[in-house]
């Protein structure tokens, strides 16, 4: 199923979907089964551990986060497309940040955790038939479906990816 079949477009998380291609959800998840697909390791290494302003991530903490967002995404899209109607609730992205020891890692690490856990998203949405695609629920005070939570996931990483070509690149001219 493609982009265009999203039964509902959900609010706040369409900033994500609408980013991704509309394409079947597997070649989009397929298509970003990598970091360094979406900017290259070398740039960021570079980057060591800056941030374009006070109080802003560094890239690691990008990664990081955007690790950890594809791990709750997929987890909704298990329990929604198992037919659970358990009202889900969202998460502090800044509490998790602040708990996390991405300075600590190397891009290299972090690029490895995230190919690691696309390709768990891959083969979680490998297992699911149409009609496990159009179930939804509600996550963040939002009913979602299992097929856009997968466009949520490929999004979200453009979207940091975006971030970091945007506000993190121009510090190393």
């Amino acid at each position: 199923m493609t982009k265009s079949e999203i039964p509902v477009m959900p609010q706040f998380f369409d900033r994500y979907i609408n980013l991704a291609d509309n394409v079947l959800i597997l070649d989009a998840l397929t298509q970003g089964a990598t970091f360094e697909n979406l900017v290259p390791a070398k740039t960021l290494e570079a980057l060591g551990d800056l941030r374009y302003a006070p109080d802003k991530w560094t890239v690691k903490d990008i990664i990081q986060h955007v690790i950890d967002n594809e791990r709750i995404m997929s987890y909704r899209a298990l329990r929604f497309a198992r037919n659970d109607k358990t009202a889900l609730p969202g998460y502090d992205e800044v509490l998790f940040g602040y708990n996390t020891n991405a300075v600590s890692r190397t891009i290299a690490d972090l690029y490895d955790e995230y190919a690691a856990v696309r390709q768990s998203s891959i083969a979680l949405y490998k297992s699911f038939d149409e009609d496990m695609l159009l179930r939804s629920g509600l996550a963040f005070n939002q009913t979602i479906s299992v097929l856009a939570l997968g466009f949520v996931l490929v999004g979200h990483a453009t979207h940091h990816a975006n971030i970091i070509r945007e506000r993190y690149l121009p510090l190393l001219s």
